[in-house]
């Protein structure tokens, strides 16, 4: 800021410093609650109004005398017909022009504004109303009449002006007149409301038949179950109660299948319980949850099971309950179709109630949800749907003709290109069994072969024709069975058992050798096991030893020179030259043999697998003292090893990962070979040392 001049000279100039002004610094509000006496806005400024200066405020026009008057409505109307001419759809103006000129007590030239605002725009139905009020308040009650006839006659949906030419009737106590006016009315067929307005007029007078008539005229023009419930309601008022049962019974045939028919029936079955009709309510409900869908009937559930608490003995009870459990499985039925398990629960509810028609309703609609996907994950639930159904057809039902059709078409639907159930096919079978119809049995276990040729269908097609004897058919069936599948060693063996079983013993053997020459096995030991086991129980002991040797000539495996061992060590020839106790000792040297062979290949061609060789000693020792006297325990024991407990680090992909802790063995004659090696060594040390120690 400049620096200026002072009034008083003897202060010389001041400086920009001593100039300087300084601001107020703003005020900290201290205390935030509000006013104890508040002040709108509204009232500021009518106060200020209020308090103007007499000098400020606009001058008062007083007009002395019926020139200056007529000068005064002169200018007034220019500058309404002026106003107009410029905005002439505005419709406030029309009325500040038609309200002035009443103010004016020229009722005649309002009236002639108001027609032509009418003119302008009839259909807006507020100047219609104040046209009207204009006319009412200065109790010109023709002229209103007629205003509010044009106005129901030019625009007979507005409902406000039916009402105001109604209300004005009625207050005029021209009863017949607002009658009339309701009749011209309805004839429009207007909402609710309005039915229900001129039926409120009628009670109000006392008119019961005529009010009973329009509610005849009303649910024909709105036959909703609203309507029909407000005229039950309006008879049981009057005490008519044979009539609202009317009603109702009529509104029921008309609206069962309505969307808010659950509204009307709970609304009838209340009026039954009012009235100490239990069984009729009873009635109702059954019969209402019988024909609604099961989607829109939860408050109709929920009513029927406090109706049979209250009212219902335990049958009822139980009865009310299923009917909300079911509901519940609709609901999730709708939900998601294709949840099995709900439709699992949901069908044993209706067999635990026994209704057999409600019962195949809900398996049809079960098993019409067919999975989305031909994979056999997703079907794996779903049969047993088609099962359920049809042991429930054969037990419960006793249908034979339903559960024959059940399987077939289930047969049909399974996708059998893809994958197949075996067990639809055998309990198809087993039915047919069960019928005496032998011939459409085996038809269904044939196109199950050719279908599906699973291990289940060929081992019970072949059990059942083995109990029938039928051994041709047996034998076919095998051959197909090993012809779908020629490394399945269970059906080698059960075919070569069947002969045998028939004492066709070359049969059996060939079967086994042509099994054993199959290039791919599933489970070889087992197949080689039988055929031992066969050789065995003839008694052709050679061929036994035979078969050992042909098979350790394939594997070396740990139980096949236990087993051979065993055998060996077990079987005494028959021959009455021979004492037993020569015949032990020779079945203990070739036990031995078999041992020493084994110990030797385990040392020599696998010296790797420390452990076998370790278990096997411990067979062989546990022979020998199974053996007694003739056994020689001294001759295993020399060749135990010790078992030695070591670390070893364990490595991963990320390295090494710390140490465990495994068992190690130690033999003998490892043992004396690793000393001889050392003394070896130090020898071929020692002759090298001496040359350098003469030189």
């Amino acid at each position: 800021m400049a620096s200026f001049k002072n009034s008083d000279p003897t202060l010389g100039y001041l400086t920009r410093k001593d100039t300087e002004v300084k601001l107020p610094r703003p005020t900290r509000v201290k205390n935030k609650t509000p006013a104890p006496i508040q002040i709108t806005a509204e009232q500021i400024l009518r106060e200020a109004r209020e308090r103007q200066e007499a000098e400020i405020r606009p001058p008062k026009q007083k007009i002395t005398d019926a020139t200056e008057l007529s000068e005064y409505r002169l200018r007034k109307r220019k500058e309404f017909e002026d106003l107009i001419r410029r905005i002439r759809w505005n419709t406030s103006v029309w009325v500040k022009y038609a309200q002035w000129e009443e103010s004016q007590k020229d009722f005649n030239r309002a009236r002639s504004v108001w027609e032509r605002a009418l003119e302008v725009d009839y259909k807006n139905h507020t100047l219609w109303l104040k046209y009207a009020e204009v006319e009412m308040k200065n109790k010109f009650i023709n002229h209103a009449r007629n205003v509010w006839d044009r106005a129901v006659t030019l625009l007979p949906r507005v409902d406000q002006l039916w009402y105001k030419y109604i209300h004005m009737e009625e207050m005029l106590g021209n009863v017949a007149g607002a009658r009339q006016v309701f009749e011209r009315w309805m004839s429009w067929m207007p909402d609710q409301q309005a039915w229900l307005s001129y039926i409120k007029f009628e009670l109000r007078y006392n008119e019961i038949e005529r009010a009973r008539g329009i509610f005849e005229r009303f649910v024909q023009c709105h036959p909703r179950v609203g309507a029909w419930i407000r005229y039950a309601k309006f008879e049981m008022k009057n005490g008519e109660v044979p009539k609202a049962r009317d009603v109702y019974e009529r509104a029921v045939e008309k609206l069962a299948d309505d969307e808010e028919a659950e509204q009307l029936f709970v609304a009838f079955a209340e009026f039954e319980e009012r009235c100490k009709e239990t069984g009729r309510a009873r009635c109702i409900y059954k019969f209402s949850l019988d024909h609604i869908p099961k989607g829109r009937a939860e408050d109709l559930y929920r009513k029927f099971l406090a109706f049979e608490k209250q009212y219902g003995d335990q049958e009822g009870i139980e009865d009310a309950i299923v009917g909300q459990r079911r509901f519940q499985y609709e609901d999730e039925a709708r939900k998601n179709p294709l949840n099995y398990d709900n439709w699992f629960d949901y069908i044993r509810l209706e067999e635990s109630v026994g209704n057999k028609d409600r019962i195949r309703e809900v398996y049809e609609r079960a098993i019409a949800n067919v999975p989305p996907a031909e994979e056999k994950r997703y079907w794996q639930r779903y049969i047993y749907l088609w099962i359920n159904y049809a042991l429930y057809e054969e037990l419960d039902a006793g249908d034979a003709d339903r559960t024959r059709d059940v399987y077939r078409e289930c047969l049909k639907l399974i996708p059998h290109h893809k994958f197949s159930f075996a067990k639809i096919w055998l309990l198809a079978s087993q039915f047919e069994i069960r019928q005496l119809n032998l011939k459409a049995a085996r038809q269904i276990l044939g196109n199950a072969i050719g279908k599906a040729p699973k291990d289940k269908i060929f081992k019970k097609y072949i059990e059942i024709e083995l109990q029938l004897g039928n051994i041709d058919r047996c034998r076919k069936l095998y051959e197909k069975y090993l012809e779908c599948s020629p490394e399945n060693c269970y059906a080698w063996s059960k075919y070569a058992e069947l002969e045998r079983s028939l004492c066709e013993t070359e049969r059996a053997r060939a079967l086994f050798e042509v099994a054993i020459s199959q290039p791919t096995l599933d489970m070889p030991e087992l197949l080689w096991k039988a055929y031992i086991d066969f050789e065995i129980a003839e008694g052709e002991f050679d061929r036994t030893r035979q078969l050992y040797e042909r098979l350790l000539d394939r594997t070396k495996h740990l139980k096949v020179w236990i087993s051979h061992a065993k055998f060996e060590a077990s079987t005494m020839n028959e021959d009455d030259s021979v004492s037993a106790h020569e015949q032990k000792k020779q079945c203990i040297q070739r036990a031995r043999r078999v041992f020493e062979r084994a110990v030797n290949y385990f040392r020599t061609s696998a010296p790797e697998l420390k452990e076998e060789r370790a278990m096997l000693l411990d067979e062989w020792l546990k022979i020998e003292a199974d053996f007694g006297e003739l056994g020689d325990v001294s001759l295993v024991k020399s060749k135990l090893p010790k078992r030695l407990k070591k670390r070893r680090q364990i490595a991963t992909e990320d390295g090494p990962a710390g140490f465990e802790e495994y068992i190690d063995y130690s033999f003998p004659e490892e043992a004396q070979t690793t000393n001889l090696k050392i003394l070896e060594a130090a020898y071929k040390w020692k002759k090298q040392k001496l040359p350098s120690a003469e030189d």
